[in-house]
């Protein structure tokens, strides 16, 4: 499926629903409700079986996602805050909240599942920056390891023993 061209214009999310989906252990779309198709301008035809990057905003640093799959890999639900693309180029900023599917007998991991909201500017005001400048770190470097050196150095001048999941932890207890 050919990619959309990003464009300036912010879809503004319902602040009483959420966009729920589920994916299989690879990213894989296997649920979507219909606000979440809704929102990003597919069908549900078109989401269930494709990877769930086909709403991954190009301004959405590499890291983030690397920290994220780390996690939800190693068994820990994790939140994060998102700016997602729609069909049509808009975007959409979403605070997550991922959580592990796991078989009912075997405890295995078998997929995951996200609950997406609307995020306020102030949190946006904050994030938007700092994942611009993560990105360019990207862009200029071709790799991921200057771009998370960055990300630590930012947490460790707001304080002592800040992570990605403190941080994101604060902006969804004071969200």
């Amino acid at each position: 499926m050919k990619r959309p061209v990003p464009i300036d214009e912010e879809i503004i999310l319902d602040q009483s629903k959420y966009i729920e989906s589920q994916t299989d252990l690879k990213g894989v779309i296997t649920f979507c409700n219909d606000y979440f198709a809704e929102i990003s301008g597919y069908t549900k035809e078109e989401l269930i079986g494709q990877p769930h990057n086909i709403v991954r905003h190009p301004d959405m640093p590499r890291v983030v996602f690397k920290l994220l799959w780390d996690r939800i890999q190693n068994g820990h639900n994790i939140l994060a805050v998102v700016k997602n693309l729609a069909k049509d180029g808009r975007y959409y900023w979403v605070f997550t909240h991922f959580e592990i599917i796991r078989d009912i007998n075997t405890k295995e991991i078998v997929g995951y599942k996200a609950y997406r909201k609307a995020v306020s500017r102030h949190i946006t005001a904050v994030l938007e920056p700092l994942y611009k400048k993560l990105t360019e770190i990207e862009k200029e470097t071709g790799n991921m390891e200057e771009s998370e050196k960055y990300l630590n150095d930012f947490l460790k001048s707001k304080g002592d023993n800040i992570t990605i999941d403190n941080l994101m932890e604060e902006i969804y207890r004071f969200y």
